[in-house]
């Protein structure tokens, strides 16, 4: 991967700056598409600089969710798993070579005999995705325990050759946990808990459903996708399968654990673990060029002008994403409370508007606009006039790519922006006109000559949601 440069000073002051838009611009988001609720925080300059929550927690008792609401957060769990592998093999606890049947004697006589501990990792085994049964996932029986999860590697594991392609695999990593506890001495839940949680001081973070701390949960949902209404979903136990996608944690917590993975920060791995265990091992799928790689135990992708990593998550009626830029330390996360949460979509947005205040950091040089920003809208949709970096842009937030069409303006009086820069089908070289009441913006006019009214993002996400026909 290539390194991103370090912010400058006035990158970091641009970043801080854009924080309150994209503040704003989640809200609108989470409003439009009708999520339950979101959980989000951004994490730069060694300390989390964003943290907020829009919406409900749980759609039947109405309950306001809040930045400290616990979200399973599925497969992320792979993260801490490979993490604490990666920490067993500095300690020599174990070699990455190592066949898993050194660890699990029952795959010795097994088809997956041969399978590497390192081959677990990058999800290059071979292994069955989820068994021939993986209704656990919808909830219509337990998820196995240790006998049923060997029983599956033994009777129904291996599905490809080791080696052959990249297999991505909940059996597979269900596997290492067992690893980890073999080569420990200690069970997998305690291993992590103990070397990662209480390491990096994570007081909402753990390897499973803790049923003490039941009403700290955000309540899980149903999609919209296949229902005009959602209806709750109960959490459970993934007992067996922790290591695969047990864990719960906040949106807080997920950016300091991300950030530990930067380089130069060795409280859980060395930097050299860290490179090799965010290496791009696979392609996804090799016929996509723009598809994600995986490494061991995490994804890597390009977005925008960064090289990341991270994991997304999906647990029933949970959607998660994290991503970190392990050279620059910014770390983003997104957690939603229902099984079609945009949580890919939003940390990726986000990600997108930090960017754009980057590009061009504010100087000093460039004219105040904040007497012109914010959020309008007419019978044709919403736009955003903000400020990110040294620019002042008209965004329209109803794109789940923030910066989709995106134009560029600039100051021209006390009433008036001109649109310098975007789509010819839009407006460039045309006004936008301001009328205000004191300080206070009455009304815009421009693109195309129709106004536009100042608009705020209902605070409501789910409310009533519309029945369709």
């Amino acid at each position: 991967m290539t390194p991103t440069p370090p912010y400058t000073a006035e990158q970091l002051a641009s970043l801080r700056a854009a924080l309150p838009y994209v503040e704003s611009w989640i809200a609108h988001r989470a409003w439009a598409l009708r999520v339950p609720g979101v959980q989000y925080a951004v994490r730069f300059d060694g300390s989390v600089q964003l943290s907020g929550a829009v919406g409900v927690a749980d759609i039947e008792s109405g309950a306001a969710l809040t930045t400290s609401h616990l979200f399973r957060v599925a497969s992320h769990s792979k993260t801490f798993t490979a993490t604490a592998i990666m920490q067993l093999a500095e300690s020599r606890a174990l070699r990455l070579d190592d066949l898993a049947s050194s660890f699990v004697p029952a795959l010795a006589s097994s088809p997956l005999a041969e399978v590497t501990v390192r081959d677990l990792l990058g999800h290059s085994a071979g292994i069955i995705r989820d068994g021939l049964d993986g209704d656990y996932w919808q909830h219509s029986r337990p998820f196995p325990d240790e006998a049923e999860l060997t029983g599956i590697l033994v009777d129904e594991g291996k599905v490809l050759e080791r080696n052959e392609k990249f297999k991505y695999t909940n059996i597979g990593y269900s596997l290492l946990g067992m690893i980890v506890a073999a080569a420990s001495g200690r069970s997998y839940n305690q291993y992590v808990a103990d070397e990662i949680c209480a390491r990096l001081g994570l007081s909402n973070t753990g390897p499973e459903w803790d049923a003490s701390r039941a009403s700290e949960y955000a309540a899980a949902h149903t999609g919209l996708h296949t229902s005009r209404s959602r209806i709750r979903v109960d959490h459970v136990d993934t007992r067996a399968m922790a290591a695969a996608t047990g864990f719960y944690s906040t949106a807080e917590d997920l950016t300091t654990y991300f950030a530990a993975h930067a380089f130069g920060d060795e409280t859980m791995l060395t930097d050299a673990s860290k490179r090799l265990q965010q290496r791009r091992e696979w392609h996804s799928d090799p016929d996509e060029p723009t598809a994600a790689y995986y490494g061991l135990g995490m994804i890597s992708e390009t977005i925008g002008s960064h090289d990341v990593i991270g994991h997304s998550g999906g647990y029933p009626g949970h959607i998660t994403r994290t991503i970190l830029d392990p050279h620059t330390g910014l770390v983003v996360s997104v957690l939603t409370n229902a099984v079609d949460g945009p949580a890919s979509e939003l940390s990726q947005g986000i990600l997108a508007l930090l960017d754009h205040a980057t590009e061009k950091p504010a100087t000093g040089s460039t004219a105040d606009a904040s007497r012109f920003v914010g959020r309008f809208a007419n019978m044709w949709g919403v736009m955003d006039v903000a400020q990110l970096g040294d620019r002042v842009v008209a965004i329209h937030p109803g794109a789940p790519a923030p910066l989709v069409g995106t134009d560029t303006l600039e100051v021209v009086g006390p009433d008036a922006l001109r649109f310098v820069s975007g789509s010819g089908f839009g407006s460039p070289g045309e006004l936008l006109t301001y009328e205000f009441e004191g300080d206070r913006v009455v009304s815009i006019r421009g693109g195309g000559g129709m106004s536009m009214r100042p608009f705020e993002t209902p605070a409501e996400t789910v409310g009533a949601v519309a029945e369709g026909p």
